[in-house]
């Protein structure tokens, strides 16, 4: 069991973490014909959109409440209200997803009650769904963000069920919930494989409707896909609700409390036992045997973890980012027999003390390079604002999360799934072939297990992997 603490720095060096109000922005991009608003100061939402467009690729929604310093002074319900009806008369949205900022929930707006007065004042926007989220940058994380907005929008959107009445529930519709930390490539997957056992999943958030970089047929200045609100207001009328990833867990019961669906929640989607459990429960509520694509990857993902292990297997991993994603990443990678040796996140969850470590740290990336340096790591896997940490190590550097800047196709990267554990398998094992390849002389002397595999490497690289003749002959 890992022990979780906290830097102890007086100041954030190299920040890992990102705000609450762009992981709320986020998920509010899963919804059809959305609008996205942060109410603060225009710098914060220009940082939300400079982030997610070098990370997606792609043109991203977003408007601002511009609070100037006197606004912020004495309440922004004139700068909310002047958004809400541009936004309403520009862009025509099916939805408006606000998320507050440090300087308002520092001043206290009431934006909830902001929204009510909007609606009485301007009957042209009294039945457009609007949907607010406390947010605050000053405490918590992405992660939080995204998790109190899915959460919220199950609260506010989905149609209520009398517990006392009958329903009529569709066994084939299943609701999704998913985790910030899988991209909309994994929700494709997903889908695929919901699909292929006869299943029909609604996702709450979307991504992959809106953020897997197709071209539309119009230009539409609102969220290009995703999931509508009609569809989300019939989601009590499912058989079942999966929930993926721990900060998921909370949306799921508060669906279990507004319609009586029963949840269940995977807290990994990669690697062999997750998956198993996965592919067993889809059969299971569907009724369904597994079909033979799903026996044959399955068998595809044993292979490559054979031949992967070699080159993963001992080695000594430096991991960086939220939660959920440390905790999926951490564990397919200690399944293959990797050392977690630093381990840094961004805030509390209950899944942290179970990461295969003895120390999980709430800090920044100049900690995780401090801990690699410490403990001769082989490997860096975080997003790419830890480009510059793993030059300095001289390590192979895995990008995982986001933002991903400084290399395309981000959105589709694939984890979940038999192929994807196989495929991240792969580019992670690649990433250490092709490292000992360039720091290691291909010669007779490096094939002895007294140490020389390291002789050429710094801060122990190389010195750590498995000295074993099966490691070699995989090698060379």
């Amino acid at each position: 069991m890992a022990i979780v603490t906290h830097a102890k720095k007086a100041c954030t060096v190299n920040p890992l973490k990102m705000s609450q109000p762009i992981g709320g922005a986020l998920a509010f991009m899963g919804l059809r014909g959305c609008m996205p608003l942060l109410h603060g100061s225009q710098g914060c939402t220009s940082f939300g959109l400079v982030l997610f467009v070098r990370h997606f690729k792609e043109a991203i929604p977003m408007q601002t409440t511009a609070m100037s310093e006197v606004a912020t002074i004495l309440g922004g319900y004139e700068n909310v209200e002047q958004a809400v009806l541009n936004i309403h008369k520009r862009t025509r949205p099916e939805i408006i997803g606000i998320c507050s900022t440090g300087v308002t929930e520092t001043k206290g707006d009431d934006v909830e009650g902001y929204i009510r007065l909007i609606r009485a004042r301007n009957p042209e926007v009294a039945q457009l769904p609007m949907v607010y989220v406390s947010t605050p940058d000053f405490k918590d994380a992405f992660q939080d963000g995204w998790e109190k907005t899915v959460a919220r929008m199950v609260e506010t959107l989905v149609d209520p069920v009398d517990a006392g009445a009958p329903i009529q529930r569709n066994a084939r519709r299943i609701n999704v919930l998913p985790g910030c930390h899988l991209t909309p490539g994994d929700l494709d997957e997903i889908r695929t494989i919901m699909e292929d056992f006869g299943l029909q999943p609604s996702f709450l958030p979307d991504l992959a409707g809106s953020l897997d970089g197709h071209i539309p047929d119009e230009f539409t200045p609102t969220t290009i896909g995703g999931i509508g609100v009609d569809e989300i207001a019939t989601m009590g009328e499912s058989a079942w609700t999966i929930a993926i990833g721990a900060q998921m867990r909370r949306a799921a019961e508060a669906m279990k409390t507004r319609t009586g669906v029963p949840f269940r929640l995977f807290e990994r989607l990669s690697g062999l036992e997750a998956n198993d459990e996965f592919i067993m429960f889809l059969s299971q509520i569907s009724g369904r045997p597994v079909p033979r694509k799903y026996r044959r990857q399955r068998g595809q993902l044993v292979d490559a973890m054979l031949d992967a292990h070699f080159h993963i297997g001992g080695r000594r991993l430096a991991i960086g980012a939220e939660p959920d994603l440390l905790f999926d990443m951490s564990g397919l990678l200690h399944d293959m027999g990797a050392h977690v040796m630093a381990a840094v996140t961004t805030t509390h969850s209950p899944v942290l003390e179970r990461v295969e470590t003895e120390e999980v740290l709430i800090g920044d990336l100049e900690d995780l390079e401090r801990l690699a340096q410490e403990r001769g790591c082989d490997l860096l896997i975080t997003h790419s604002h830890g480009r510059q940490a793993a030059e300095r190590l001289n390590i192979p550097f895995y990008r995982a999360g986001i933002p991903t800047f400084d290399r395309i196709g981000a959105g589709h990267q694939l984890t979940v799934g038999y192929r994807g554990t196989r495929d991240t398998l792969f580019t992670i094992a690649n990433l250490l072939i092709a490292d000992h390849e360039a720091n290691h002389d291909a010669t007779p002397g490096t094939w002895r297990g007294d140490g020389a595999h390291g002789a050429h490497a710094p801060l122990g690289k190389g010195a750590h992997a498995p000295d074993t003749l099966a490691h070699v002959a995989a090698v060379h």
